[in-house]
């Protein structure tokens, strides 16, 4: 393994104020570059995974068990878990990784990126440019979307479609993004925010089985796409009963669902309606931790605020992932991976030898925001242990981009190939049919390879807690 990687590993598990001694538990394996990138994708790949695997054994540890031997990460392991999307299979068939209007168009005066994967978004792009979405196929609305983005500078078009509720960002290059007062909010905020808010009592809870440290905690997943449900199926992975609560309203797409779901369960609640309001009341009266992948300040409408998640349990550990990060104009938008590469200039150090944006070989920003996400939440949770406390956990996309274009070691860039993803794959039945996803990257010393359940189908499952962890 390069010496940048194991930089990069130190550099993330200090940012979660973890001891630099537990480095020493780690066994880096595999080759460098499986994610071919002029960044230092792989090693940022490499970083996350392993410091959620050694935040796994530190909550070991703090509720009495005794794990033995070395934690193996391996970056093949790894660069198959970050493409996961790619791997999984449902009877046999592969999922479309992005919809027809989520790409790159040229604009008048560069290039604009745009999210329409969700209905809700693909309307409101549409209708800001003044497409009838009614009138053609995919291809003619394709040819449409092109000639109204092609007409217009790229910061109008970004700023159009974001103020109808759609998802669009002009691409920058590296020195525009860092001359945008966002990018000196995102500068200012650490990599990952842990904070203790108020002092409890601890909570040391049974012993837990091999491998399985979050047994017992109950983890309300408030989180979409790929960031959060990526942090909360290794919560999952490691014995954590997590109950996902949907809106009915907004469906989640099915192969995001099918790669992110395993060892989870899938509810749906309309937080308007008095009765499930009671219903996800009492859900939170006995969790653990919530997870929330909203803009920030976003829940606050429906009563879910910090401090009144508090009084149903003071000593809930709350994790919040956002794109743009916690201040700065840009705060409050929808981001997802994609639009924070175009951007942050991502897309502009990745440029294709024809000209137009490139991207990273994985939505890394994602993938790894989750695994920093679910390795912060073991911390808290191990902190609180041992000693108590109510803790919240931040991090943002953008932060992960600044992470990985400004402060990571460099190594080595295009070196490398992908690996072959059949050793890091496996199959079984699930509710919707028969899968081939991509197994965890890492596990600890003792645990299961796989997650103990594959996914439900969404919103399938009852609003309660298992009567049994997994």
């Amino acid at each position: 393994m390069e010496q940048s990687t194991t930089d990069a590993v130190g550099a993330a598990w200090r940012a979660l104020g973890g001891d630099p001694g537990d480095a020493a538990q780690l066994d880096l394996r595999g080759p460098a570059g499986v994610l071919p990138s002029r960044l230092p994708v792989t090693d940022l790949a490499v970083a996350c995974v392993a410091a959620a695997g050694l935040a796994g054994l530190e909550l070991a540890r703090a509720r009495g068990a005794s794990p033995s031997g070395p934690l193996t990460v391996d970056s093949r392991a790894v660069a198959v878990a970050f493409t996961s999307e790619h791997h999984l299979r449902l009877d046999g068939r592969a999922f479309t990784g992005f919809a027809p209007l989520s790409r790159f168009w040229p604009a008048a005066d560069g290039w604009v990126r745009t999210h329409a994967n969700y209905p809700h978004h693909r309307q409101r792009l549409l209708t800001v440019l003044g497409v009838d979405p009614t009138a053609a196929d995919d291809d003619a609305l394709a040819a449409a979307v092109a000639d109204r983005i092609g007409a217009q500078p790229a910061a109008e078009v970004e700023e159009r479609v974001y103020a109808a509720g759609g998802l669009a960002v002009a691409a920058r290059t590296p020195r525009q993004w860092d001359e945008h007062p966002q990018a000196a909010a995102v500068a200012a905020e650490p990599l990952v925010r842990l904070n203790r808010d108020a002092a409890t009592a601890p909570r040391p809870g049974p012993p837990p089985p091999p491998g399985r440290p979050a047994t017992g905690i109950r983890v309300l997943d408030l989180t979409r796409v790929i960031a959060g449900p990526v942090a909360t199926r290794f919560l999952a992975l490691l014995g954590a009963d997590v109950l996902r609560v949907d809106p009915p309203g907004l469906p989640e797409i099915d192969g995001q669902h099918l790669d992110t779901g395993a060892g989870k369960r899938s509810t749906l609640l309309d937080l308007s309606r008095p009765a499930d309001r009671d219903r996800f009341d009492a859900l939170l009266a006995e969790a653990d931790v919530v997870v929330a992948g909203y803009r920030p300040g976003a829940l606050d409408r429906w009563g879910l605020a910090p401090q009144a998640l508090r009084r149903h349990r003071p000593d809930l550990v709350l994790a919040y992932l956002s794109a743009w990060g916690r201040a700065g104009p840009w705060a409050d938008r929808r981001g997802f991976d994609s639009l924070v590469q175009a951007a942050t200039g991502i897309a502009e150090v990745e440029r294709r030898p024809d000209g137009s944006p490139g991207t990273l070989p994985a939505q890394a920003l994602d993938h790894g925001a989750g695994y920093l996400l679910a390795a912060a939440v073991l911390r808290a949770l191990a902190a609180r242990a041992r000693t108590g406390g109510a803790w919240t956990v931040e991090l943002s996309l953008a932060r992960i981009a600044r992470w990985l274009r400004h402060e990571l070691p460099a190594g080595p860039a295009t070196a490398g190939t992908a690996p072959e993803p059949d050793a890091w794959c496996a199959e079984r039945d699930a509710p919707a049919g028969h899968l081939r996803y991509a197994l965890p990257p890492v596990s600890l010393p003792g645990g299961p390879r796989t997650w103990a359940t594959p996914p439900t189908r969404w919103g399938s499952d009852p609003p309660r807690w298992r009567a049994e962890p997994a």
